[in-house]
Order: structure tokens, then C-alpha cells, then sequence
């Protein structure tokens, strides 16, 4: 047993520190920390002697491949909650999902005090629909507590077949008791960018994700809306609440459809030197038309880059809650045999040089989550002319009467709907009459 341990410590550290050569790393025998591209090799050591300890006294036998990629899970997972390990279905799942469909419930997760966070469920998901919202904390899985579970296992729990339920149990902000809730898995199919028109002139785009086709969809959905009101908006309405982010080039591209110069984004690594900046291009889809981007706390990471550079560059009043505060870009290393990891490489600044990691766009205009119901009071109805006994026929009095109740009936079904929408497109009504005064 001493020489299979004896052996196990060799092959282990042989094992390392080849990998960490490949990468183009120095091996040294202090303990100081490696700075400079280099790896101790006592602390491999000690690595590697853990490793020896497992395969000879755990109770069970573990495969030598799962001790090393559970290895790996550690290092990453205890840097930060956005770098992590993806083995072969992870990062599947991954390059899948940020083309638009996966298996799952639809919702963004991270990692909060040992607990999974919801960052932001997915529209028209089974988790949206079962009433899953941003900021709840999922503490068991069917029987399952979480707490001391790592992300991608409890990820893989919430994976299954279409059809298939899971139970839980979460943790809601004002709320005095968990909140228990059964949800059906089905296969999501993400459609980032819908788009209608809300009043004559005035359009809507929401985009729930930033995914490879994300700025063409929009910039189509924004020449539809263009066609359905006689060539021009008047002014729209951008709603990035609950939406989680992906792809940085996709938000770039976004920004960019209504800026016409200046820098959208800066990347920064360790390296101040390798700095990356996305600069706009002349091109404003809108023509300068007012804009009103709607965020939440749910809106993380691209949607915060988007907010970001509109706001800095005064082409959009940000309106809603306080966003996420993600300001940390993530990259995807392959690593062979279909495996990967996702390692935070670098923190992104809004124009103004603005970092977002911790702290989140703060908005122009503050809207709480506020539901309205209509006052059906009739007796506390101001008296008008129209109430008058015997006052004048208007001319029109037909038409205006009709197209009176039909905005009226409109205007009250999107308070009641969507109380934030209802104020951004107030907002967006004076922008479009003091531009035209």
C-alpha cells in the first residue's frame, strides 16, 4: 500500500505539474505564492499527498478521474461564484443555451451563502409560469437541502425529461415562511427579442437574453414596429428587467444600434495592458427617437453593459430598480475531451469608466414593484362639461367618444399589467413632445 501511495504521489505530481508546464507555467520548491507564472511545488506536494490519503483510507473506492475534476471544482468554485468546471454536459448545456434552447426550468442561477439564488427566471418558462422570481433562494430540491451542494450538481438536479416534476423550496424576501412550489420541466426554447406596438408611434422590444442572434432579431423587430407605424417610431421602449445577460459581443451590438459614436465598453484583466475597448459606429436604427430602458434587479451582467452605455452617453433614461451588479466577464477554456471551465478573466467599465461588479446601474428614475388596481369609486368622479344637462354636441362627438374609451380601456389594462410599463411609456410620450417642441 506504502508503494502504491508512494506511486500515486509521483504520478499526481507528475500530473500537475506537466499541465501546469503546458500552460506555460515554472515550477519552484518555495512556498511563496506564484506570482510570476510560476507553481510551488511544495504546495503540489501537498496536493498530491491529499490525493494519496483519499485513494488509500475513504471508505469507498473513488476513480482517480473524479477525484481530479472534483480538484478542479475546487480551485474554481473558491475563487468566485462565476468561475466553475463544466464537464461534458455543462458545457454542452452551455453552448447550447446561448444559441436558444435547452432542457431545464428556465431560470438563471448563481451561488449565495451556500444557498442557489435565482438571478432571473426566463420568460414564458415553467419557472416564470409557476411564479419563480429574481432574488428567491432555493433551499431543497425535492428532498434534497442544498446547502453544502455545489452549483453544477444542483443544477443537474433541476435538469430532467420534459414532463418530469421537481419540488421547491424557496426562500422569498418578506416573506415569514419558505414557499413550496411544484414545477414541471419542459424544454426551453428561448426567444430572446418580442416586440409590439403599446400606443401609435410608440414601440416596445423586450429582450430576455442575449444569445448570438439577439441584435439582429432586435434590429428586425425595430424595423417592423418602424413598417406598423408609417415608417418612423415616435419613441421605444427597451425592457431588460430579469434578464440575466450572455454573450458580451451581442450587447456591444445591442448598444450600438442607437449609439453613433464614442466607447460602449472596457475590458480590463490583471493586465492593464491588454485592455479591450468596443467603440460605437455611426449608425442609430431610432434617429435619435427617445428611448427608455426598463431594468430590475433581475438585469445582470450584458444587460448591465447595455444600461450602462446608454446611460453614460445621456441616450436613454434608465428607469426601475436598482440591476444585479455583475461586472465580471467570464471566458470558456476548452480543455479537451469536450470538457471546459468558465474562469472569470476580467471586469468591464461603462463609458465613464464606471465599474458595475457589486454595486449595479443605479437608475435615472426609480420605479418600486407596485401593482395598481383601478378606482371604480363613480360617486368621486369630477363633474364636466359632458355631465352638464343640456350642453353642446361636439361634432365629433362620435369618434372622440369611441377612441376615447378604446385609449382609456388600454391605458388601464397596461397599469394593471405592468405598472412600470405604464409609467416608461408616460415617460416616453413627454420625451417625444418636448424633442418635437
Amino acid at each position: 500500500m506504502q508503494n502504491f501511495t508512494r506511486n500515486t504521489l509521483i504520478w499526481t505530481m507528475g500530473l500537475l505539474a506537466g499541465v501546469m508546464l503546458a500552460l506555460g507555467y515554472s515550477v519552484h520548491a518555495d512556498r511563496q505564492s506564484g506570482t510570476n507564472g510560476s507553481i510551488p511545488l511544495e504546495d503540489i506536494r501537498s496536493l498530491s499527498e491529499v490525493f494519496g490519503k483519499i485513494k488509500d483510507n475513504y471508505v469507498e473506492d473513488v476513480p482517480d478521474k473524479d477525484l481530479l475534476e472534483n480538484a478542479i471544482r475546487g480551485m474554481l468554485g473558491g475563487l468566485d461564484p462565476h468561475s466553475t468546471y463544466l464537464d461534458k454536459s455543462a458545457f454542452q448545456e452551455l453552448r447550447v443555451g446561448t444559441s436558444g434552447e435547452f432542457g431545464g426550468l428556465g431560470i438563471v442561477v448563481g451561488m449565495e451563502d451556500g444557498f442557489v439564488k435565482v438571478i432571473s427566471p426566463i420568460d414564458d418558462t415553467p419557472a416564470q409560469r409557476a411564479g419563480i422570481k429574481a432574488g428567491d433562494l432555493i433551499i431543497r430540491l425535492d428532498d434534497k437541502p442544498v446547502k453544502g451542494m455545489g452549483l453544477d450538481d444542483a443544477v443537474k438536479r433541476m435538469r430532467g425529461k420534459p414532463g418530469t416534476k421537481i419540488d421547491l423550496v424557496i426562500v422569498r424576501e418578506g416573506q415569514e415562511k419558505p414557499l413550496n412550489f411544484t414545477v414541471t420541466r419542459d424544454k426551453i426554447r428561448v426567444k430572446s427579442v418580442r416586440a409590439r406596438t403599446l400606443e401609435k408611434g410608440f414601440g416596445y422590444v423586450r429582450i430576455s437574453q442575449f444569445q448570438e442572434r439577439s441584435s439582429n432579431d432586435m434590429r428586425k423587430a425595430i424595423n417592423d414596429l418602424k413598417k406598423e407605424n408609417d415608417g418612423a417610431l415616435k419613441g421605444l421602449i427597451l425592457d431588460l428587467r430579469n434578464n440575466p445577460g450572455g454573450l458580451l459581443d451581442a450587447a456591444v451590438e445591442i448598444s450600438d444600434t442607437f449609439l453613433t459614436k464614442g466607447n460602449i465598453v472596457s475590458v480590463k484583466g490583471r493586465d492593464e495592458r491588454s485592455e479591450i475597448r468596443h467603440a460605437a459606429t455611426p449608425n442609430d436604427l431610432l434617429k435619435n427617437a427617445p428611448l427608455v430602458v426598463l431594468v430590475n434587479g433581475g438585469s445582470a451582467s450584458a444587460s448591465e453593459i447595455v444600461a450602462g452605455a446608454l446611460q453614460d452617453h445621456k441616450r436613454a433614461i434608465i428607469m426601475g430598480e436598482k440591476s444585479f451588479g455583475k461586472g465580471s466577464v467570464q471566458t470558456v477554456v476548452p480543455l479537451g475531451n469536450n470538457t471546459a471551465i468558465k474562469l472569470t478573466t476580467a471586469r468591464y467599465y461603462t463609458p465613464s469608466g464606471r465599474s458595475i461588479q457589486a454595486k449595479g446601474i443605479e437608475p435615472d428614475i426609480v420605479l418600486d414593484n407596485l401593482k395598481l388596481t383601478e378606482n371604480k369609486q363613480d360617486d368621486l368622479k369630477p363633474i364636466k362639461e359632458i355631465d352638464l344637462e343640456g350642453h353642446l354636441e361636439n361634432d365629433n362627438e362620435k369618434s372622440a367618444k369611441k377612441d376615447g374609451k378604446d385609449a382609456k380601456a388600454k391605458r388601464i389594462s397596461l397599469a394593471n399589467e405592468d405598472y412600470a410599463l405604464y409609467e416608461a411609456l408616460n415617460i416616453l410620450k413627454g420625451l417625444y413632445l418636448l424633442s418635437n417642441r
